[in-house]
């Protein structure tokens, strides 16, 4: 519940100081969840339970959406990349940069920022503890070599806790990786006969 303190009046003293380190927590909520009404809150609550293996007794009516939404804010990248769009200009590198989301684009980064007339290309990968390995696809390779020092690996570390964004220009300049072909099985399914 100290979480919240910072946000609603309460004769709790001490923790108000915190309000910065989880305020990209509530952003993201806010982002992700912020038009939903009561009802909708509750249905959240009660699959975070779930989740956490808390038996309540209660059914969860879940809209399709809302699960999706949840289990995206499960996820340490998508929780990395928020944390890096409302902090990146807090980094002197990005200072007065502008942010453009290339994530739907799949070509191998994140986020384009451009500062006066220089393009960065911003890779963000997310770590739960304050250190730890992390895993770049071939397209994010190749950009990485083409780039050189205008890629940027921007790391999100210690998510779990009080976070900090490290950014790592050139980063096969500075870190091993090893390649690891892994192969996936891709399903579909296709219709029968003709539609319409």
């Amino acid at each position: 519940m100290d979480l919240f303190d910072p946000y609603f009046e309460n004769n709790r003293k001490g923790w108000w100081q915190k309000a910065e380190v989880y305020r990209f927590r509530k952003d993201l909520i806010d982002a992700m969840f912020g038009n939903e009404d009561v009802h909708c809150y509750a249905e959240i609550l009660k699959m975070l339970l779930a989740s956490e293996g808390e038996k309540t007794g209660i059914t969860i009516v879940e809209k399709p959406i809302i699960r999706t939404k949840f289990k995206r804010l499960q996820e340490t990248g998508m929780e990395a990349e928020n944390y890096f769009i409302l902090n990146f200009d807090k980094e002197e590198k990005f200072q007065g940069g502008l942010l453009t989301d290339a994530r739907l684009y799949g070509d191998g980064y994140d986020f384009q920022v451009d500062v006066q007339e220089h393009s960065h290309l911003a890779e963000v990968k997310g770590i739960r503890k304050p250190k730890g390995r992390i895993r770049l696809t071939s397209r994010e390779y190749e950009k990485a070599k083409e780039f050189k020092s205008d890629f940027i690996l921007s790391l999100v570390t210690n998510l779990d806790d009080i976070q900090k964004l490290v950014l790592i220009d050139n980063p096969l300049n500075h870190f091993e990786f090893k390649k690891s072909i892994i192969k996936n099985e891709v399903i579909e399914y296709r219709s029968l006969e003709d539609l319409y």
